[in-house]
């Protein structure tokens, strides 16, 4: 499928009648479009004074592009019209097809007709409004816009026409390249066309807005071909999954979340992930002028101390820091401020340099350095329709002259997004400067970009099996299957007939754990009598016990710290590998790290160190460490049972595993899977 060739049409038809497709042409005309645009209507003999042809067939030649604008069975029809000519592409307009299908019968069939008519033709949608090129000045675009022509900027991908009608709206100063609806993405997907932009070289980033992945291959396919040219991918993922959650028993399932799997997978891709279309925008121009940062190390400095504590405030929650100023720095700040100012970083240097541009120039030159990956200068200008911004004029020209004496990273920062113009941050943009608009967004947007990417592509993900009728396995069973693969028990363990409980005991040296199986959950149910020493205890734990099958293991002594690991089946994004605070602390710290399988050791032991309890597990207040080597061969045995169960296996979960100072021993199991 050719994309390049609809994306850099020169030759456009138009199908159908109607204000969207009078739309098409004055969008079109507005980015400067130059080739060919031809209406065809059965009956219509002109559409926005452009003359019609009466069918597909009459074109003068096959359209680069049509935009196919009928109802949803001409839709079908009119595509295989194109196909059939040897056009290079269309948009489907029309909606009813697979998106609505629980609502319309047979939607997903006119689907699979209209994929079957496309053959090798690339469509859009359906759908879907189109695309706009502010590089080459082409359009399919059924409505208003705000672009205009650019040389080179960043490109977005959504799958909602309005998100993408709106953020060409944005006056932030970004430049933007292309904007591409994907609709339903019946036959060409998101992936497919962020692959074929990253070939063309005035695409500086790439913006993702994302309903749902897809095809995962593709998602790694992508991800490593933007890190080989050093574009930098920014995603803002909505319509969040419970698919991870259903028909699940264990805590993991519970705690792993909706989203942690979409989380997960674009962590482990390297791709930025935002939460707001503010911080979206923010982002991709960072991506679009520095691509990702090498750190979150920034410098802020301004002409309030409100400011300086604002920026400092902005950044708690982030992994955006302001380092101490070295001596380098602090001298040069003092030879531009004089003794008056009190240097630090957020830096109050009040207003004794205001309208002095060489000494303002002189300060921001000596704020930055080798270890800042950004140095923002928090300027906030005045209304131009009120007030005279002469002032700031000068202040602009000081960060310029900055930004090219140092050749470091710089950008402007204004604390509201209104108190940046447009104007000033296109010109900021163009002579190498960052232009941030909002402290919040601009501090959330360096956090995203700067998060580290993999130095070399990771692992396939593994993928989900489609596992039918999953039954849970008795904790027996579960830690038999799991023992197999090297994950470590308590010893002893043993299922026993109730009445043949006291006599088991008698028979034990060690203190032992009695447990009912058949329970998900044994604490608060009647599941479990522990330390249990002489048939006089056993008979009186029987009282309490639930009804069911006994199992009796020994105690695990000295245990430091209880965790819960589990896997869980994401049919959307993998098999999510949760860790966190297990035991008594699950629902009541819900401290986890998700990651997807295969996950790296030295991926699990980072994973360990966002935790919460982990200080327990380095030996918090003169308390002993445990054995974190035991407890990452105990992850390495939980994936290698995975990976070889992938195909009938719907969620497992250890919980607790306890750790002590050398050993991780698995207390609890639970295994759903499908049994032949």
């Amino acid at each position: 499928m050719a994309i390049d060739r609809l994306l850099q049409a020169r030759d456009i038809a138009v199908i159908g009648g109607g204000t969207w497709c009078e739309a098409i042409i004055g969008a079109a005309r507005q980015l400067g479009f130059a080739g060919r645009i031809t209406p065809v209507h059965p009956t219509k003999t002109e559409l926005a004074g452009v003359a019609c042809v009466a069918r597909v067939a009459d074109l003068p030649t096959p359209p680069d592009a049509a935009f196919v604008g009928v109802n949803r069975a001409a839709t079908v029809e009119v595509v295989a019209e194109l196909a059939a000519i040897g056009a290079g592409g269309a948009t489907c307009f029309a909606s009813g097809f697979a998106e609505a299908e629980a609502e319309s019968e047979g939607a997903g069939s006119l689907q699979d007709a209209l994929v079957a008519a496309a053959g090798d033709m690339t469509i859009l949608g359906p759908n879907c409004y189109g695309f706009l090129n502010a590089v080459d000045g082409v359009g399919l675009w059924p409505d208003q816009h705000g672009l205009v022509p650019v040389e080179r900027g960043v490109a977005i991908l959504t799958q909602s026409s309005n998100i993408a009608i709106n953020l060409t709206m944005q006056t932030r100063g970004l430049p933007i390249s292309y904007v591409v609806t994907c609709g339903n993405q019946a036959q060409t997907r998101q992936t497919d066309i962020a692959l074929s932009l990253l070939d063309d070289p005035r695409v500086t980033a790439i913006g993702l807005h994302i309903e749902g992945f897809g095809d995962l291959r593709a998602w790694e396919t992508l991800a490593q071909a933007a890190a080989a040219r050093g574009v930098a991918l920014v995603a803002l993922k909505a319509g969040r999954s419970q698919q991870a959650r259903a028909a699940t028993v264990s805590h993991t399932a519970s705690l792993a979340g909706e989203d942690a799997g979409a989380q997960a997978l674009l962590d482990r891709l390297g791709i930025a992930r935002v939460n707001t279309l503010a911080v979206f925008l923010e982002a991709l121009k960072i991506g679009h002028l520095f691509g990702r940062l090498p750190s979150g190390n920034i410098a802020s400095i301004s002409c309030s101390g409100g400011e300086a504590a604002l920026a400092a405030d902005a950044a708690v929650g982030h992994a955006v820091t302001f380092p101490p100023l070295t001596q380098a720095q602090t001298d040069g700040l003092r030879a531009a401020l004089g003794p008056r100012v009190a240097l630090a970083n957020p830096l109050d240097y009040h207003t004794y340099i205001w309208r002095d541009g060489d000494k303002m120039a002189e300060a921001w030159g000596a704020m930055s350095a080798p270890h800042i990956a950004l140095t923002l200068i928090i300027l906030d200008y005045p209304r131009g329709d009120r007030c005279d911004p002469v002032d700031w004029d000068i202040a602009t020209a000081a960060v310029i002259a900055a930004a090219r004496a140092t050749g470091r990273r710089y950008a402007v920062c204004a604390t509201l997004p209104e108190l940046l113009p447009e104007e000033t941050a296109t010109a900021l943009l163009d002579a190498g400067v960052l232009p941030l608009c909002g402290l919040d967004h601009a501090i959330a947007a360096i956090d995203v970009m700067a998060q580290p990417t993999p130095i070399t592509p990771p692992a396939p993900i593994l993928l989900p099996g489609r596992p039918a009728g999953a039954t849970t396995l008795s904790e027996a069973d579960a830690k038999r299957a799991l023992a197999e693969f090297g994950i470590v028990t308590p010893r002893g363990g043993r299922q026993i007939a109730r009445d043949a409980l006291a006599s088991d005991i008698a028979g034990r040296t060690a203190p032992m754990a009695v447990k009912v199986l058949g329970l998900a959950h044994k604490t608060g149910q009647g599941g479990l009598a522990l330390n249990i020493r002489t048939p006089e205890q056993a008979e009186e734990a029987l009282t309490t016990l639930a009804d069911g099958p006994l199992w009796v293991e020994e105690m695990v002594p000295g245990g430091l710290v209880e965790l819960l690991l589990g896997v869980t089946r994401d049919p959307a994004h993998g098999y999510m590998l949760t860790i966190g605070a297990g035991g008594t602390l699950t629902e009541l710290l819900s401290d986890t790290a998700t990651l997807l399988i295969p996950a790296t050791r030295q991926d699990v032991a980072t994973s360990l160190e966002t935790l919460r309890i982990y200080p327990l597990l380095t030996g918090y207040r003169g308390s002993a460490p445990v054995a974190i080597e035991a407890l990452l061969d105990a992850v390495d045995a939980l994936q290698r049972y995975v990976v070889a169960h992938a195909d009938d296996l719907e969620e497992v979960e250890i919980n607790p595993l306890i750790l002590t100072a050398d050993r991780a021993i698995a207390v609890d199991a639970l295994i759903r899977k499908a049994v032949p």
